[in-house]
């Protein structure tokens, strides 16, 4: 059977609007995944750091802010460093549809932009980690 899943949400950078990464993590909540929410101005290091102390299944990140290109490559770039890049990431927020190509060549597995249902968001987790973990 498989275990309760476990996500990060993460607000990077200077970015200081969170609610909407409030809202999904009560959705998430409520459909049964264990959250953790790191709250606004996290570096990358604090954002793999957290992934890793509370073994984490899912680093989601919530970036408004334009840089969402940027932080991904360098937050799957140390965790890969620390021994965790085989942990799922994915990013929600204002992210342009010409950039989805490049998150997902960089390894995000799942891109939400603004607008997508907490049904899409939940049943893509359930779906990708699915089976023991």
């Amino acid at each position: 059977m498989a275990g309760t899943i476990r996500i990060l949400i993460a607000k990077p950078g200077l970015d200081g609007h969170d609610k909407g990464a409030k809202v999904v993590a009560q959705a998430l909540k409520d459909a049964g995944m264990d959250v953790i929410y790191t709250g606004l101005h996290q570096s990358v290091e604090d954002i793999v750091n957290a992934a890793l102390r509370e073994d984490v299944d899912v680093v989601g990140l919530s970036i408004l802010s334009g840089t969402h290109l940027s932080i991904c490559e360098k937050v799957i770039r140390q965790m890969r460093e620390k021994g965790i890049g085989h942990k799922m990431v994915v990013v929600g927020g204002v992210i342009p549809e010409h950039d989805m190509p490049r998150l997902r060549e960089m390894g995000v597995k799942g891109v939400f932009p603004n607008g997508t249902t907490f049904d899409a968001i939940i049943s893509f987790l359930k779906e990708n980690l699915a089976g023991p973990r």
